[in-house]
């Protein structure tokens, strides 16, 4: 080395390129420490290695990887040989294989030579350039393809992937000007695309269910088909379009099923039991093709609900006389008529034997003997506390036949106060002792027990007090212990104003011009006031205190939870009219309550404060107007403060002390000149 070799195309692996020898060293008795090796060729390339072929005899081969190809790669590889001997001494030569062209048969190029769908070029290998020269056939004759002189393959109609085969085979055969030639199959797929609407096949558009079914029920299976996907029909995508909060629907299977309760008495199934669903297929999660289709589910009722009655009686009410017609006070709160028709017997109760039901059917509660609360006939009645056995005429035969209780009370009643009394009464004789206890309901999360019934009398007490706004409504179960009876009593929390308005912010600081204009929202600041006891229209905002001359006040006044401080009249600092540069602004907010209470002649007023810092900023560059001559300015400042009150008391009641201290002193000076100094002319006299 170096040298120059050759090699034809297409060599096959390990294939001699070019054999050589290395001498060493006499010093190096070893050998090479490092063989030979190609350390970098030009073009880049990994098609050539060396091998050893005896002590120091190695040969460049061929590896095949890549194969060496005239028509596609450089014509001439320059390959950097380096060895080593164990002496440290190293050598690196060059090695120039230059490729040699050879005739070939004709070669598919492109998608063609890798069989896929779309057809090659072809290229005679001797010239590396395209021919028209060659000739191209294409078997068998009935497949929808043709070939033209070019080389180029092309359809004969348009396809449709759900009726045509979805496959061809194609047998290419092309022959150069040698008569050389070579036979390519290719296998040409039909790719289906998108362009199929899925389609339901569920004919049934509608359905009937009994209201109350549980949850996780079957309803429907909605299916559907997509010509497209005939053989995944799990690519199909369901869903309901309308918000129906009664049912959901498998994205997967199309299985319509029960999420949420049923109620065929409440509103709006009460009026319009037919619930309607748009039910959406579609063939890909988002942007594909997709159908809808309208169902509807008819909830039917069933008798799930027993009667309800409330009635009460006046006193003195002579015998013989039509009381009430229970039907007038008794529901059913079933909608449909076969199962809210209910019948009335079994009247009981403290007080039933001067009562009397007219029929079964009818109702009529009749008076049989004077009803008088008064009459010391029955001493320590307070109630009549009738039962009467409601049952309904369908199955399965609900009944009511238990006592209810109702108090209302004011959320403001003192803890410990009686709100009402529960009664019952033995039919054993003797009569056993009964007692009352409460065994269901009766608490919150804050408090475990906020009513109290006495053992004996059945008297309730409030054991804690009672919050409108938290729980307007109570039920608990009191037992009589005797047949362990119960009643159900619903303690009804009257609202009253309580609760003072709350706002934002409770305090707020802020600067304006002198000259800002009337009417402005100063600064953009308002006030948002909550209340929870208190309809939004109830607030009234006023400046209570720190408003002088009137300059501020808030829009709106009053209807709103929501009010702007606005400027109402400018500032006048130039004629004395305005002193002050700095307003503390006390605003007081009511909730008058005129909407929400009860009472309007008694109702409560509660109060929020909000504090406002304003400071007036001069305006340096106002210039007022002057005459000749000069102004004095005198400034009169308070350097006391309100609080500080007695300073100036202190202040003048020494000084009064000190004038009468001096007057004292001046009369005892007096005195003493009067009795030291005689009267002028006495004989005898000295002189002073």
């Amino acid at each position: 080395l170096p040298a120059t070799s050759a090699i034809e195309e297409n060599a096959a692996a390990g294939v001699s390129v070019y054999t050589f020898n290395v001498t060493v060293s006499p010093m190096s008795s070893e050998g090479v420490a490092i063989p030979p090796t190609i350390v970098n060729s030009n073009p880049l390339t990994e098609a050539f290695d060396i091998e050893p072929k005896g002590d120091l005899e190695f040969s460049v081969v061929t590896t095949g990887n890549p194969v060496l190809d005239y028509e596609t790669m450089p014509k001439s590889f320059d390959l950097q040989i380096f060895v080593e001997d164990t002496t440290g001494r190293t050598d690196l030569s060059v090695l120039t294989v230059q490729i040699k062209d050879q005739n070939e048969r004709p070669v598919f190029r492109g998608n063609l030579a890798i069989q896929r769908m779309n057809g090659g070029m072809f290229k005679d290998t001797k010239t590396n350039s395209l021919l028209s020269s060659f000739q191209y056939s294409l078997l068998p004759k009935s497949v929808p393809f043709f070939i033209s002189e070019s080389g180029a393959i092309f359809s004969t109609k348009v396809f449709d992937y759900e009726k045509d085969p979805h496959c061809y085979f194609l047998n290419i055969t092309a022959t150069d000007p040698d008569g050389l030639n070579s036979t390519k199959t290719v296998n040409v797929n039909i790719i289906n695309i998108n362009d199929e609407r899925p389609y339901f096949t569920t004919e049934q558009r509608i359905y009937r269910i009994p209201e109350e079914q549980r949850l996780g029920t079957i309803v429907a299976n909605i299916t559907a088909k997509d010509a497209d996907d005939e053989d995944s029909p799990s690519r199909l995508f369901y869903s309901i379009q309308s918000s129906d909060r009664y049912f959901s629907i498998n994205p997967s299977t199309g299985v319509l099923q029960v999420t949420g309760r049923i109620d065929r008495e409440s509103h709006p199934l009460r009026l319009h039991p037919n619930i309607s669903a748009i039910v959406r297929v579609e063939d890909s999660p988002s942007g594909g093709h997709y159908s809808e289709m309208e169902i509807t589910i008819i909830i039917e009722d069933i008798n799930d609900n027993p009667p309800e009655c409330n009635t009460s009686a006046n006193e003195n009410t002579t015998a013989g006389t039509f009381l009430l017609d229970l039907r007038n006070y008794c529901i059913d709160n079933d909608v449909d008529p076969s199962n809210n028709q209910f019948t009335f017997t079994g009247l009981s109760g403290f007080g039933s034997n001067n009562f009397a039901l007219e029929s079964t059917a009818s109702g009529r509660l009749l008076v049989t003997e004077s009803v008088d609360l008064e009459n010391p006939a029955n001493p320590g009645v307070e109630v009549y506390s009738l039962t009467v056995r409601v049952q309904d005429i369908a199955s399965p035969h609900y009944t009511s036949k238990y006592p209810f209780y109702t108090f209302d009370i004011f959320m403001c009643c003192n803890i410990g106060s009686i709100i009402g009394r529960v009664n019952a009464r033995d039919d054993d004789w003797p009569p056993s002792v009964i007692t009352y206890s409460i065994v269901a309901g009766g608490g919150t999360r804050d408090y475990t027990n906020i009513f109290w019934i006495s053992p004996t009398k059945g008297d309730v007490r409030i054991l804690a007090r009672l919050d409108y706004e938290t729980t307007q409504k109570h039920i608990f179960t009191v037992q009589a212990s005797d047949q362990e009876k119960t009643a159900t009593v619903t303690v009804n929390v009257l609202e009253v104003n309580d609760e003072e308005p709350v706002c934002s912010p409770n305090f707020y600081s802020f600067q304006i011009p002198v000259n800002l204009a009337v009417g402005t929202n100063i600064n953009g600041f308002r006030i948002e006031c909550q209340d929870r006891d208190s309809d939004p229209r109830s607030f009234r905002y006023f400046i209570d205190a720190g408003n002088v001359n009137n300059h501020f006040t808030f829009s709106p006044s009053a209807g709103s939870n929501t009010s702007r401080l606005i400027l109402a009249s400018r500032f006048d600092y130039e004629s004395g009219l305005d002193t002050n540069w700095i307003y503390r602004l006390r605003v007081y907010i009511t909730d008058d309550n005129l909407v929400s209470a009860r009472d309007k002649t008694t109702h409560l007023v509660k109060t929020g404060t909000v504090t406002l810092s304003i400071r007036v900023i001069p305006n340096p560059t106002t210039v007022i107007a002057t005459t000749p001559g000069f102004t004095v300015v005198t400034k009169r400042e308070n350097i006391y403060s309100e609080s500080a009150w007695y300073v100036p008391f202190v202040i003048t009641l020494g000084g009064l002390l000190l004038l009468g201290l001096l007057g004292y002193l001046g009369f005892l000076l007096a005195t003493w000149v009067r009795s030291r100094c005689p009267p002028a002319g006495k004989a005898g006299s000295t002189p002073l």
